[in-house]
């Protein structure tokens, strides 16, 4: 149960069915325990020791919505709903109304707002300049960057290619999201993957968790469960970069794990450590050639989210001065693009067992929590469904074709979201609106039907939700920009600009206002004797 809040679980049985409360005082309940509650929440000014981000790619408000239905029905709250503190991000970037990952991820762990593929680096770079990214004044450093120059360990993970858009900009500094290995980068500049392994900070970082095998070693080979990706760049300049990874810890007197499966990941010794100074351990997991599966489509071998989730806190808490972490839910965003509803949402359940995994693992008197979204999908929830429907099911009929319509689509969609046909009617060919009573419309991989038809969904230019716990969690109360999101951590965890920020006169942390109650309790007590 989280810090400071009244969790109230009212469960009506009748004949073995769960009955769904709609009388007055029900309401009249939910209302008084949600104003106790928001009464009952205190502020946090210690300082962020540990931070963690998670960011639930494509996770936008109605995907959150949807998630909270399909698990718990109308009312029910996930995890990081159950947060003291949430705020609003506009999440347009520098050069486009709607963003793509990279803009996006560069605002949140790097505190700018750039233009659209761009990694790690400021608006003033175009798309695509090899020579405009070289330059060291537009380069911005990350959250991870300034962890580790706090003395802190720092690290990732994440369920698509290490080398991808979202976790790029923890490392490297591209004007294009693409140039993930040598095969599609210009000669003068350092592609992505050589960027994480040779250089600073990539090469500090202490977890590497995720996927992109191809990017990383030249002629990675296809394997009965995990293919090559024809839309993942492969390595042709016959170099090992995981090699060269082992051979750079060694040579620093590293203390390192490699794990490439599920039973390595969790059978690490935890003796295998020493907080001696600046030997601290390294962990870097390279799981598939490129994204891990979806998680219906997951095999043991292959970790989960949560699984990967707790081998890297397990790691970073080793480090007596904190550490910054990097959680990416990255197949939220894939099931949305390929229009199905029911994957994207049962990613962000993934997550949400790894944010709840997350609290649990750490304190929150000094870890500050934070989940966002780097952006939104086209998804909509429609009509009028009844409370407990399924929401992945239909409602209707239109009154325009007689047709039930299902309760999610797309506002744009790939191939498979033309939902029409050509039938004959009265004699002649038209085009129909296929009947999804047809379709198993609760399928992992049905594709919802969307307005506009092009090669695959499209991104979303909405708001997208902020939720945090801990110290400083109540910096996000409003609006915000999303790269605010970067500020708000550096001033939690004094790191960056506000490394040496004073800490709040008479501000007291959680611990601290638990013990002084102890010893106030302790004179009473003394004094009754």
């Amino acid at each position: 149960m989280f810090a400071g809040e009244v969790v109230v679980l009212l469960v009506f049985m009748m004949s073995g069915q769960c009955v769904l409360r709609k009388d007055r005082q029900y309401w009249e309940e939910l209302g008084e325990n949600e104003i106790e509650e928001a009464l009952n929440i205190k502020n946090n000014l210690g300082v962020a020791k540990n931070v963690i981000l998670f960011i639930g790619d494509g996770m936008g408000a109605q995907t959150v919505t949807a998630a909270r239905i399909h698990k718990g029905g109308e009312g029910h709250r996930l995890s990081f709903e159950k947060f003291p503190h949430m705020g609003v991000l506009k999440t347009y970037s520098a050069d486009k109304m709607v963003p793509d990952s990279a803009s996006t991820a560069s605002a949140l762990l790097g505190g700018i707002k750039t233009n659209i593929k761009s990694i790690g680096v400021d608006a003033s770079v175009p798309n695509r300049d090899c020579e405009a990214s070289l330059r060291p004044e537009a380069k911005v450093e990350s959250l991870a960057a300034h962890a580790l120059r706090a003395g802190k360990a720092a690290g990732f993970v994440t369920t698509m290619r290490v080398t991808h858009a979202t976790p790029a900009p923890v490392y490297a500094f591209s004007s294009d999201r693409n140039w993930e290995c040598d095969a599609l980068t210009p000669a003068n500049c350092k592609d992505i993957a050589r960027q994480l392994i040779e250089d600073w900070p990539g090469r500090d970082l202490n977890v590497i968790l995720g996927g992109g095998r191809q990017s990383l070693i030249t002629n990675a080979k296809a394997l009965e469960n995990d293919p090559l990706s024809n839309g993942a760049c492969s390595r042709k300049d016959g170099r090992n970069l995981i090699e060269d990874y082992k051979k750079n810890k060694e040579s620093r007197g590293l203390n390192y794990t490699f794990v490439g499966n599920t039973e390595q990941l969790k059978s690490i010794p935890e003796d295998t450590d020493y907080l001696l100074g600046k030997d601290i351990s390294v962990k870097q997991g390279i799981f598939s050639n490129a994204h891990l599966p979806f998680e219906f489509q997951r095999r043991p071998e292959s970790p989960s989210i949560v699984d990967m989730t707790e081998a890297a806190i397990k790691v970073l808490q080793r480090n007596r001065n904190g550490f910054f972490l990097m959680v990416e839910g990255g197949n939220i965003d894939m099931g949305h693009h390929m229009g199905r509803a029911r994957t994207a949402i049962d990613e962000a359940l993934a997550m949400e067992e790894a944010v709840k995994l997350a609290y649990n693992m750490t304190d929150p008197s000094d870890t500050l929590l934070v989940v966002a979204s780097d952006h939104s999908h086209s998804m909509t929830i429609n009509g009028q469904p009844n409370r407990g429907d399924d929401i992945f099911g239909t409602v209707g009929p239109s009154r325009v074709d007689g047709l039930n319509y299902t309760t999610i689509a797309y506002g744009t969609g790939g191939p498979g979201s033309r939902q029409y046909e050509i039938q004959v009617v009265n004699g002649t060919n038209q085009i129909v609106r296929r009947d999804p009573m047809q379709d198993d419309t609760t399928d992992f991989m049905y594709q919802q039907t969307a307005a506009f038809a092009i090669e695959w969904n499209r991104h979303g230019g909405g708001d997208v939700g902020v939720y945090a716990s801990g110290p400083y969690s109540h910096l996000f109360h409003n609006v915000h920009e999303q790269h605010y999101v970067y500020y708000a951590i550096s001033y939690a965890a004094r790191l960056g600009k506000y490394a040496e920020r004073p800490t709040d006169s008479g501000a007291f942390s959680i611990q601290t206002n638990l013990l002084l109650s102890l010893m106030s309790l302790v004179l009473v007590l003394i004094a009754v004797i």
